[in-house]
């Protein structure tokens, strides 16, 4: 038996694919070469998000490589981007990535200590205006993401 659905009704199918569409605020490219932090800050960012009308999609890599073939501009809002990495490092990534996109925000990451002054001097276009150390709560990685997208 066919339904036919007046103008304006939806089936049931249609009407359960509406209420599960989230809708998202602002999307965060998370690249660090450790799976488990990935994988822990996205958990962490999508799951403990107090307010509702700020959803923060995550997408994360562990391979910088295939994170800047996949970049697409104006995609991303903030990128967490580790210092250390094999193949590029982070601050050889955010450089292309900036070559490409120069809107998005990056926030650099690292449980090793950062020199700023050696940096400068190695990397003179690069702003350590956000900057992580790991390890890192939830609640405190949560407060900066939302503070750099605000």
């Amino acid at each position: 038996m066919i339904k036919e659905f007046r103008k304006g009704e939806s089936s049931a199918s249609e009407v359960i694919t509406r209420k599960n569409k989230v809708r998202y605020w602002k999307k965060v490219l998370i690249v660090d070469d450790d799976f488990d932090i990935t994988t822990t800050f996205k958990l962490g960012i999508e799951t403990n998000q107090v307010n509702i009308n700020k959803k923060i999609e995550v997408h994360t890599y562990n391979d910088p490589r295939a994170a800047l073939l996949d970049f697409e501009p104006n995609f991303y809002d903030l990128l967490l981007v580790d210092i250390n990495m094999p193949y590029i490092d982070g601050f050889q990534l955010s450089e292309k990535i900036l070559e490409v996109d120069i809107n998005v925000k990056i926030c650099y990451m690292s449980s090793g200590e950062i020199n700023r002054d050696a940096l400068r001097e190695i990397h003179p276009s690069i702003s350590l205006g956000c900057f992580i150390r790991k390890p890192v709560s939830i609640d405190y990685l949560i407060d900066r993401v939302i503070g750099e997208l605000d």
